[in-house]
């Protein structure tokens, strides 16, 4: 694959997993209704909306600035967790397959993003 090819994957991945992320962090944070119902199901308090809300916001800022790699690898560390965690959730309750979507989709996403993304924005190895 050419630089060029790499770049555009990267970017394509990151824009699409930042609006997701942000808006599934925007929708948290405002405890809308529908949100609020399916973490009652899940069985989790209502106060994680805004953890979770928050730490997503967060995360995109994170990955989206310039430099500081090891922030980005948390940012991208704590997505992968929260997603693994949501389909998990999902799973353990017998939810449709339409619930795992949206996971499963900013999952990809995450995994894609990190692997695409350029030298600059990975943590170099230390020299020993």
């Amino acid at each position: 694959m050419t630089t060029k090819t790499i770049k555009i994957i990267y970017w394509i991945a990151t824009i699409w997993l930042a609006l997701g992320m942000t808006s599934t962090g925007i929708v948290q944070l405002l405890k809308l209704k529908d949100e609020a119902d399916m973490m009652k199901s899940l069985g989790y308090p209502l106060y994680f909306l805004t953890l979770l809300g928050a730490w997503k916001i967060l995360g995109v800022v994170a990955v989206l600035i310039p430099r500081f790699p090891l922030l980005k690898e948390w940012a991208y560390a704590g997505f992968f967790f929260t997603m693994t965690g949501a389909i998990f959730s999902h799973f353990a309750i017998g939810d449709d397959a339409i619930s795992f979507f949206g996971p499963v989709l900013l999952l990809v996403l995450t995994v894609v993003s990190w692997y695409f993304r350029p030298e600059g924005r990975k943590i170099g190895c230390p020299i020993i």
